[in-house]
């Protein structure tokens, strides 16, 4: 079933840089984004072209907002632009002419330009050298009133869903065949929790710390190390197993979030995303739990032996003071 795509990434100026590198198709190689075919950069297009650098684009727009509306306030923390990528499901674009592609996202932009205002928006560049053709639209969130407010513009998960149904009438009455996709309001998914997310870059760090650990293990410093390493596993290991039972309530997401990897990367690169902790890679749910059983399974035999035995141990002391609490409460 085709669907049109919508996604939004707050931004709050420090990264306007790195992301007009890629948007604008500044950089020379995408070795972070092996999907970028460089060779067919030339068929990327302009819907609007920035006049300036972004940060000036974005400069320039505050600027005339507060010269506007002298209680518009911009913090350290504000968001300053919005970074919003537009799609369809590959099949369905798949089998457009390259003009009915083009139409498809004149019509998202005609949408945009209704809803956050065309003079806030600096940038819509449409790539036809990624797998599947996609547009980046860049809009800075000012209100009627000319103040700066993601919050009111955006608004929250409520709203988003409220975007999504918008977005969808808009371009269904151009593109009929498209379907609205059921909302997590509808189908009722469960949020999953930021603190899950930071959960699982601790548990990558520590796996990376212990690996260090592993490659300086030498003749002379064998036994030693290997102490020193088992001691670690024997606190990282029980940690990683609660984690992975921690996520199979939101097993539903996950896999929602694996249908869409293709499109949550391209909003930007690795290192733009690494670079700002309020974009944590979604993503990381799946593939850094897996690098973390992957990295268990590396671990030399010996150690990886003395660390199950370990745990089964301490696992089954667990269950028999649960048991022993069990049972002194029942006799009380």
């Amino acid at each position: 079933m085709p669907y049109a795509i919508m996604r939004f990434e707050k931004r709050k100026g420090g990264p306007a840089s790195a992301i007009e590198k890629h948007h604008e198709r500044k950089k020379e190689q995408y070795a972070s984004n092996p999907d970028v075919d460089t060779k067919r950069s030339h068929l990327n297009y302009h819907l609007i072209q920035p006049r300036h650098k972004y940060y000036a684009e974005i400069q320039s727009r505050i600027e005339r907002a507060q010269r506007e509306n002298p209680k518009c306030k911009v913090r350290k923390d504000s968001v300053k632009f919005i970074d919003t990528i537009v799609t369809a499901t590959p099949e369905y674009l798949a089998h457009l002419l390259p003009e009915q592609v083009r139409r498809y996202f004149e019509r998202a932009l005609d949408f945009f330009k209704k809803e956050v205002g065309e003079s806030n928006i600096f940038s819509a560049v449409v790539h036809m050298d990624e797998r599947n053709p996609h547009m980046h639209l860049c809009f800075v969130p000012l209100t009627k009133d000319n103040r700066l407010s993601a919050k009111e513009v955006i608004g929250g998960r409520d709203k988003l869903v409220e975007w999504q149904d918008k977005f969808h009438d808009h371009m269904a009455s151009e593109f009929p065949e498209l379907e609205r996709g059921q909302s997590a309001a509808v189908t009722r998914r469960k949020h999953i929790p930021t603190w899950l997310y930071k959960q699982s870059h601790r548990l990558t760090d520590e796996m990376k710390q212990i690996r260090t650990e592993l490659e300086q293990i030498g003749t002379l410093n064998a036994k030693r190390q290997k102490e020193k390493i088992l001691k670690l596993l024997e606190q990282w290991y029980p940690q990683v197993n609660a984690f992975e039972a921690k996520l199979k309530p939101y097993d539903e997401q996950i896999q929602i979030l694996r249908q869409n990897a293709l499109i949550e990367r391209r909003g930007a690169e690795r290192a733009q995303w690494e670079q700002h902790q309020e974009h944590l890679d979604k993503m990381s749910l799946i593939y850094e739990l897996q690098e973390c059983r992957d990295f268990i399974d590396s671990i030399p035999q010996d150690l990886r032996e003395q660390l199950k035995e370990h745990y089964e141990a301490q696992l089954k002391q667990t269950q028999e003071q649960q048991f022993r609490h069990c049972g002194g409460n029942q006799h009380a």
